[in-house]
């Protein structure tokens, strides 16, 4: 990998990641004709900050415009990973990356699901229309792009083994050891649509959809693998692995084997989970909108990735 690379948010929960893909990606010595990735930071005092093997320090801000525009100017990619309360600043980001006029490909911060192809509630609607726009000022503008759709985070999502109502951050609750609570829909007999997908069904039951989990580590990996893999250019990078898909009942399933002990299954149609969306306070009421969409819409899983418009990860070049 030969481009220079720019990160934003280097050192919130994903970037780091990214960072450290981007790090190892570099060849040493520094007679290497591959460049180390530049951070923007906002503090010189910042105690997130954790040198990988490789990395260039620019402390500035994303609001400052100018400083922007000569960060972007000494490179090729920029990859923006910062977080959900400044996701409408990347605004700033793209002017200036217009300005500087040398990008050749731009990161916006997304790393979850596919902001194109969901049906949520709010208030979980509310958070992702602010990607959408982020998506369409980046087309509009001309600027070469790809968007990083990896779907479930394990770190954030696996701890609590994605329970109604439970958070993994900062401190995860334990996962349950007596009750297992799953999220789907009551069926009617006969054959149906939903998530896009058709069933069969003989008679009334509950059916629970998958989502992708994916690690961290693969997060920022095939992130710095699409940088300057053309078949993402201008297209969606998912990382959708088949082996990374699960439902309510596989994880509940490989977490009874380990602990040895069978829970019982509590299912929660989807009447239920709406109207706990409509009285949960937040961000408990936004976790469950996000559920909804992936466990009883099945916005992971309702769709095939097609060649014009996006490229599963394990297909890039290794």
């Amino acid at each position: 990998m030969a481009d220079k690379i720019l990160i934003i948010g280097g050192t919130g929960y994903i970037g780091k990641f990214i960072v450290a893909a981007s790090a190892k990606s570099v060849t040493l010595p520094s007679f290497s004709s591959e460049t180390p990735p530049f951070q923007i930071l906002r503090s010189p005092n910042s105690s997130r900050i954790s040198r990988p093997l490789a990395s260039l320090w620019s402390f500035g801000d994303i609001n400052d415009h100018q400083s922007l525009v000569k960060a972007i100017k000494e490179v090729d990619v920029v990859i923006s990973s910062i977080g959900s309360e400044q996701l409408q600043d990347q605004e700033n980001i793209i002017s200036a990356i217009k300005e500087a006029g040398n990008v050749k490909r731009f990161f916006p911060s997304e790393f979850g699901n596919d902001v194109d192809r969901l049906r949520v509630v709010e208030p979980g609607k509310s958070g992702y229309n602010i990607k959408v726009q982020i998506r369409r000022a980046i087309e509009a503008e001309g600027i070469p792009y790809t968007y990083t759709a990896s779907n479930f985070s394990d770190g954030f999502f696996l701890p609590t083994l994605v329970q109604p109502g439970a958070t993994a951050l900062p401190f995860p609750p334990p996962p349950p050891r007596k009750s297992y609570y799953l999220m789907g829909w009551e069926s009617k007999s006969g054959q149906f649509q939903r998530g896009g997908r058709l069933f069969n069904s003989l008679t009334g039951f509950i059916l629970v959809l998958s989502a992708v989990f994916n690690k961290e580590d693969d997060i920022g990996t095939y992130t710095i693998k699409a940088v300057d893999d053309p078949r993402t250019l201008n297209k969606i990078l998912y990382i959708k692995a088949l082996q990374n898909i699960y439902s309510f009942n596989d994880l509940v399933s490989l977490w009874e084997k380990k602990i040895g002990k069978t829970l019982e299954r509590v299912y929660i149609p989807e009447e239920q989970v709406l109207k706990n969306i409509q009285e949960g306070k937040f961000p408990v009421n936004v976790i469950l909108a996000i559920y909804h969409s992936v466990f009883v819409m099945g916005d992971h899983t309702k769709f095939d990735i097609g060649p014009s418009f996006g490229v599963e990860a394990s297909e890039l070049k290794a």
